[in-house]
């Protein structure tokens, strides 16, 4: 778990200031322990997005909201399509060959 100011310090492009509004606005969220936010791995990775997104490819802060909800809905999809996949090879020859077919587009052999 890594705290506000820690992350401000290895994240070099990051303001604490546009920190607090992203927390603001949930576009992070972080834990809080004894009344201060901490970042989990996988927050402290988003506020690095946020920050490619924001810094280096000067997304305005209106437009970040999108954005995000748009790259969420994305990595949920990537992650339905991971289970698919695996409940589909978990299942015999047979059943794989049938859905293989299925998903072919009709006239194709």
């Amino acid at each position: 778990m890594t705290g506000p100011d820690d992350l401000v310090a290895a994240i070099e492009a990051l303001q604490r200031h546009d920190l607090d509004a992203w927390i603001a606005e949930e576009l992070v969220v972080p834990e809080v322990q004894a009344g201060t936010p901490v970042f989990s791995e996988m927050e402290c990775a988003r506020v690095r997005l946020i920050c490619t997104l924001h810094y280096e490819l000067d997304v305005d802060a209106a437009a970040l909201p999108v954005v995000l909800s748009l790259l969420d809905q994305l990595y949920e999809t990537r992650q339905n399509l991971l289970s698919l996949t695996a409940a589909i090879r978990a299942q015999d020859e047979t059943v794989q060959a049938a859905i293989m077919a299925a998903l072919r587009p009709e006239g194709e052999d």
